[in-house]
């Protein structure tokens, strides 16, 4: 019987040329990462499902399952959860404030959309063992370089407070048992409008006249200034309102001293990220061309590594979404972005040649380029030519009887066909000039 090949909805199979791009993604972001003193772990796909619960809003979305031995076991859903209980269970062993990155799979059982996967790649960096805002504005600095680096275009990260929603909330009226009715709607307060949220919040419980106080604070327009302005007045002497703004007005001086542009972030209270754990600051990157939603976000989340530990610990991290980030890039680039990791083809002009070519390519690769020989020494050079640029490779090196004898070596530039001859000596120079990594 043939097995029908396919993959489950929602995961993918990546090609070359899209697996090249993604490499290359990531190695920029680890670079980010990196130049701030950030250092890599890895943690296990499988942890025990008890360890997953209770940090995400909707549990259905963690696949979880009884292994063989009878444990009740789940994917990890994001890297932060793993990393509290990493931390808990390595907090001898670590120096503390203790800041790391994590580049890996995550899986959740959502709805396939554009942008939106159930298998997909996070990238995070975290810093625990700081209440400073200056590990805030660590990370949120990482966000901006990472963006930046990338070449994403025009992006903004929102930031607000948990502590400022939860006030928010009081503000309002409302008590605690639908204060997350709150957060949720809030947060979509850019997809559905003022008067969607006002209609959610009264779906949840929340009176209509309390629903309109908060719509008409969150919802306010204006400068950054202005809006914390107006959140600082509307929300003064409700408990929690004035600790959190403070910390706020700390990460925006701590940002401005980072060199960081103002025009690279702004203050927006209606932002609440949707996981539970988050306890301070809390942001969103957010691309103003093509509209695919977050490209970052994260935030403070102070009690997470206490439900593993007696030890209470603050953190504060960001997690890039690397999906939305490649769909941008792929967009962007199109069919300019390098499609092999070759830099050049060495031919095999017939197969007495043969031992002449693998020298060259030993020698080419030995110079430190990327160079592969052409494996069917009874092609035709046209046929070989194809290949090349079928792979996306940029050059090929033609080696026959006569650049033999001369000893020399023929370089043909696979997009234009021009074909010119250098020096054996001299031809991984002229590689590297004509691929960019000279």
């Amino acid at each position: 019987m043939v097995i029908t090949p396919r993959v489950l909805r929602g995961m993918r199979d990546f090609l070359p040329a899209q697996m090249i791009m993604r490499q290359r993604v990531i190695e920029t972001i680890r670079e980010v990462f990196e130049a701030h003193g950030f250092e890599p772990i890895e943690t296990p796909v499988l942890e025990y499902f008890e360890t997953l619960t209770g940090s995400i809003d909707d549990e259905k979305l963690i696949y979880h399952f009884e292994d063989h031995g009878g444990r009740e076991v789940g994917l990890r859903f994001d890297l932060t959860v793993p990393l509290a209980r990493f931390v808990a269970q390595h907090q001898n062993e670590l120096t503390f404030p203790f800041k790391r990155y994590h580049i890996a799979p995550v899986w959740r059982a959502d709805r396939p959309q554009r942008g939106r996967f159930r298998e997909f790649w996070q990238c995070d960096a975290d810093i625990v063992g700081s209440s400073s805002m200056l590990a805030d504005a660590d990370v949120v600095s990482v966000i901006v370089e990472s963006l930046e680096a990338l070449k994403i275009g025009e992006f903004t990260v929102r930031i607000n407070h948990r502590k400022l929603l939860e006030a928010v909330a009081r503000y309002a009226g409302v008590d605690a048992e639908r204060a997350g009715s709150v957060y949720r709607s809030v947060d979509k307060l850019d997809k559905i409008g003022s008067e969607g949220v006002a209609a959610e919040l009264v779906e949840h419980g929340v009176a209509a006249d309390s629903a309109e106080r908060i719509v008409e604070l969150v919802g306010a327009s204006g400068s950054p200034d202005e809006q914390f302005a107006r959140a600082a007045a509307a929300l003064d002497g409700i408990e929690g309102a004035k600790e959190a703004l403070d910390e706020l007005s700390q990460l925006f001086e701590a940002l401005a001293a980072s060199h960081i542009p103002e025009s690279r972030y702004r203050f927006d209270l209606s932002l609440a990220r949707g996981m539970g754990y988050y306890t301070g600051p809390v942001y969103e990157a957010t691309d103003e061309e093509f509209n695919l939603g977050s490209l970052a976000g994260a935030g403070r989340y102070d009690g997470l590594v206490g439900r593993f530990s007696r030890l209470e610990l603050p953190a504060t991290g960001i997690s890039l979404g690397i999906e939305r980030i490649f769909e941008i890039i792929q967009e962007r680039e199109g069919a300019t972005a390098a499609a092999s990791v070759s830099q050049v083809l060495v031919t095999v002009f017939d197969e007495e040649r043969t031992a002449a070519s693998l020298g060259l390519a030993a020698d080419l690769r030995k110079a430190g380029l990327r160079a592969e020989t052409y494996l069917e020494p009874r092609r035709s050079l046209g046929r070989q030519f194809a290949y090349a640029e079928a792979r996306g490779i940029p050059c090929a090196a033609v080696l026959g009887p006569d650049e033999v004898e001369r000893g020399v070596v023929g370089l043909k530039d696979i997009k234009t066909q021009e074909q010119e001859e250098f020096a054996r000596d001299q031809v991984a120079a002229e590689v590297l000039r004509r691929t960019g990594a000279a």
